[in-house]
């Protein structure tokens, strides 16, 4: 036994045999080498999980120490900091300072701002002769990807404890093992059994139990826009809530009055954050004519100047990805393309499944390329020759995540307003995390994060006197 193998599930407050003896290999994507072993999560499995938090949810629903037990589990967390940056290294092969700052740093923000939510007292609201309340939904199934394996986890489970709700999660089996550490942190802090359950398990066993149990009554799933559709159709048929958060094709817009050096530059990190794996990447950079060829010339050299290899080579800026199946699905793209590809080929890693740094000029903004969620290190770049012309083609699109506008602030304002998305940054601005964070059309239904994110995990009941 390797010391990444977890044979047991959390139930109940307990590690507990899974109902099979069947296990999932998890690999280092850098090495191809098998990390360690999870459960291969049964149905019967999300049965005894949703029983133990339908038991769990009347006492932690009325309890008034959520805040204390939250504050527990952010310090029991915190302590693991260095270790879940290396696990998120290991098994998705984030580079070493992305992992320490992103993979470690933004769950811990989130698990503080939902720490500090749970202390407020909600104040009552009056409507007429109605007084409003608002209560816990009940029983949550949490599903979530691999691309951001704690972050995701955390910003659905710290809300909805934070608003009184239990939690079935099923993380990803991709990337499975640092969710252990958010339990291993949650037994050391003293979350009350039922309250956080894990099950371990492939999406079409453990995912569809969960988003079809008849005693989950939320499922809040990140993911893909097809299996979220599926989940949505699993849900349906006994009236449950869905919140999802799904893919991704963002523009980043490079106004004539912007600073186009920076902008560019930015932009590229963005789109290859995460080594493009990233749902709001912007992936499509619309740039005014006449920076063109300014814009396409800096991208490429940016792009072409990113070092690609091992995850904990400090020097290393791009990972690999977190398969080989995805590998091979961006290389499609790819090959696919008939845009002008701008950057180099450089010598790979002979192991792992890297994909080189690349950039596509003159693309086609109603093509595959312009039009898909690659989740790769996969940048296209488009020309405007008007503000009208450039949100016209961001908003050509079936996803409405993320964006980002540069040019002068009240300009690039009001660019920004126009876009159908749910999230834009101007000029830069940084991410906050306790800010909604969701998305329009095929991107999703709900919002995470802040007060918006813990809304969701809550019913409003009116009162009348």
């Amino acid at each position: 036994m390797t010391s990444f193998d977890r044979p047991h599930l959390y139930i109940g407050g307990e590690w507990v045999p899974p109902a099979s003896t069947e296990t999932i290999a998890v690999e280092n994507p850098a090495t191809e080498e098998v990390l360690g072993h999870v459960p291969a999560g049964t149905a019967a499995d999300v049965d005894r999980a949703v029983a133990a938090a339908r038991a769990a949810f009347p006492g932690w629903a009325a309890s008034s120490s959520r805040a204390e037990v939250l504050d527990r589990l952010h310090a029991s967390l915190s302590s693991r900091a260095a270790k879940i940056a290396e696990t998120v290294g290991l098994e998705l092969g984030a580079p070493l300072k992305i992992a320490k700052a992103v993979q470690a740093g933004l769950p811990l923000a989130v698990l503080r701002s939902y720490a500090d939510l749970a202390a407020r007292p909600v104040s009552e609201r009056t409507i007429g002769n109605s007084l409003i309340e608002h209560e816990p939904i009940g029983v949550v199934g949490a599903i979530t990807p691999w691309n951001y394996p704690l972050h995701q986890v955390v910003a659905k489970v710290a809300a909805a404890l934070a608003a009184g709700c239990t939690v079935v999660l099923k993380p990803s089996e991709l990337t499975p093992l640092v969710a252990f550490l958010l339990v291993d942190a949650a037994d050391e802090a003293g979350v009350p059994a039922g309250v956080l359950n894990v099950v371990t398990g492939t999406g079409p066993v453990v995912g569809a139990a969960i988003a079809g149990h008849p005693d989950v009554d939320m499922v809040s799933f990140t993911g893909s826009t097809a299996t979220g559709r599926a989940i949505t159709h699993a849900a349906a048929d006994r009236i449950a809530k869905v919140a999802l958060e799904l893919g991704g094709k963002s523009a980043n817009i490079i106004l004539e009055d912007a600073d186009v050096t920076r902008a560019v530059k930015v932009g590229v990190g963005n789109a290859f954050l995460n080594s493009g794996q990233t749902c709001t990447a912007w992936t499509r950079m619309l740039v005014h004519r006449s920076h063109y060829d300014e814009a396409v010339a800096l991208a490429a050299k940016t792009a072409d100047g990113y070092t690609v290899g091992d995850p904990f080579d400090e020097n290393t800026r791009l990972g690999p990805l977190v398969s080989k199946a995805q590998r091979d699905r961006v290389l499609g793209f790819v090959e696919r393309a008939t845009a002008r590809r701008v950057t180099g080929d450089p010598s790979l890693p002979a192991k792992g499944h890297f994909v080189a740094p690349t950039v596509f000029a003159d693309v086609d903004p109603a093509s595959e390329l312009a039009q898909e969620e690659i989740f790769g290190p996969v940048l296209s770049i488009i020309p405007f020759a008007s503000d009208d012309e450039a949100v016209a083609i961001a908003n050509n699109s079936k996803y409405g995540l993320a964006g980002g506008v540069w040019g002068s602030d009240e300009r690039a304002l009001a660019v920004a307003r126009r876009l159908r998305t749910g999230q834009v940054d101007v000029n830069g601005g940084s991410f906050n995390p306790v800010a909604p964070f969701g998305g329009y059309k095929q991107s999703g239904v709900g919002r995470e994060l802040g007060e918006f994110g813990l809304s969701e995990f809550q019913q409003v009941k009116a009162i009348q006197r």
